[in-house]
């Protein structure tokens, strides 16, 4: 059976740099045989955390918005890219918003003591993410948010690709090394039974 891919955009802006690195990765993930899903965040409704503590009691949030469709999505995923860009120096908001929506999930593991998955599946995770800044230091902070998310999914983090000076939308495209970046790392993470680094991979253009 196809191990099944999901991309998460995370971009408020539509076909932006962001999108075109996260789709060229879901297309090096199709050429090794792994079914893919494209799903843009701003395409559903997707409220904040309210810190209710609802979810200490049944593992599940209790906000009436889209985001158990998306949990659904995450769930039933073998492999997991996950795309941002960069505003002020961490993930944007609409990253941030599912990222801490998936309280429920850490709680359902940690304090309910429920795992995730039995028996424990391989399911391993890419980071993708995009700034304008020249600064080698504008990725220091999307690798730890998202790496709690991965986390708290049951996925290990695999690689990571990280694409500085792409302000303009479309820019990328004129940074056709990102573009093979990204498919080369797309294609690895759903490539085979390779044994999961101990360190993932990380790929930084500068």
């Amino acid at each position: 059976m196809a191990l099944k891919t999901l991309g998460i955009s995370a971009s408020p802006r539509s076909n932006g740099n962001t999108d075109l690195l996260l789709r060229r990765a879901l297309l090096g993930a199709e050429h090794a045989g792994s079914e893919t899903e494209y799903l843009r965040l701003c395409d559903y409704r997707l409220d904040g955390c309210t810190e209710c503590y609802a979810c200490y009691a049944t593992g599940s949030c209790r906000i009436n918005d889209d985001y158990d469709q998306i949990q659904g999505k995450l769930l039933a995923a073998d492999r997991l890219i996950f795309a941002t860009p960069v505003f002020f120096m961490t993930v944007c908001a609409q990253a941030k918003l599912l990222i801490d929506r998936g309280q429920c999930l850490w709680v359902r593991k940690t304090v309910l003591d429920k795992p995730l998955f039995e028996p424990k599946r391989d399911r391993r995770g890419m980071i993708i993410a995009a700034g304008g800044s020249g600064s080698k230091r504008q990725f220091d902070c999307i690798r730890r948010p998202i790496e709690s998310f991965f986390d708290y999914l049951e996925v290990s983090h695999a690689s990571s690709l990280f694409v500085s000076q792409v302000d303009e939308k479309g820019a990328v495209l004129k940074r056709p090394e990102a573009l093979a970046e990204a498919f080369r790392l797309g294609r690895e993470l759903a490539g085979g039974e390779e044994p999961i680094p101990e360190e993932p991979v990380c790929v930084e253009l500068f």
